[in-house]
């Protein structure tokens, strides 16, 4: 599981790493919250463990505009040593998925951190990228409220892509992931995407799946377009 630490106290986040690198966990730190956004924005974080009294953009704030505009679902723990009702009732008002006081222990942490891994893992949520979703419970796939027909194959594509929006994918994993060792003759991954731009791309001013030469595709929203 790869985490991502926002925390200032350097002890509190050292502590931390220890104990879920131990486990084999890859983690990434901010010490400051306008790093931390900026991290978590990029995306590729199985969970992100978050203090409220940061430097620069404070952890309400962060929670905030990184849950407004995440992709892809991903739970933020927050972190902090203000433990009113009211203060915890602000954590979760900004979208925290949950909230640990300090001092605490790093067992109760892990248990935290394992229940809403567990958590991530049955909701299987849908995916939005811009103004395009795909309910996975649904199979519904729509953009701009405008509900788009794909076979079970673009639709698969569609679905991988988006689930991994926060990474180019490289051309070999999606044809593996689409097709395992039954790949068809000629270049049916080529195809589909064509028919995937035809329907989620032309009819709208911005496309969102973009070819990264020499290396797979990404659905995303250019800023610069």
């Amino acid at each position: 599981m790869k985490m991502l630490v926002i925390e200032d106290d350097p002890d509190i986040a050292s502590n931390i790493g220890l104990y879920f690198e131990q486990q084999g966990h890859q983690l990434d730190y901010a010490y400051n919250g306008n790093l931390g956004l900026q991290l978590a924005l990029q995306g590729g974080f199985d969970l992100i463990i978050l203090d409220l009294m940061l430097p620069g953009k404070d952890g309400i704030s962060v929670c905030r505009e990184f849950k407004a505009a995440q992709q892809i679902y991903t739970p933020v723990l927050m972190l902090t040593a203000r433990d009113t009702l009211d203060d915890k009732q602000e954590g979760f008002d900004s979208g925290a998925d949950d909230y640990l006081v300090k001092p605490f222990s790093l067992r109760e942490l892990e248990m935290r951190v394992n229940a809403l891994t567990r958590r991530k893992q049955a909701a299987k949520p849908s995916y939005r990228v811009a103004d395009l979703t795909l309910d996975l419970k649904t199979r519904q796939v729509a953009r701009a409220n405008q509900l788009i027909d794909l076979k079970p194959k673009t639709y698969a594509i569609l679905e991988y892509l988006m689930k991994h929006s926060d990474r180019v994918v490289p051309r070999q994993e999606l044809i593996e992931a689409i097709w395992q060792d039954q790949v068809p003759e000629g270049d049916p991954l080529r195809v589909h995407i064509h028919n995937l731009r035809q329907q989620i791309d032309q009819p709208f001013a911005r496309p969102l799946i973009h070819t990264i030469h020499g290396v797979g595709y990404r659905v995303y929203q250019d800023p610069a377009a």
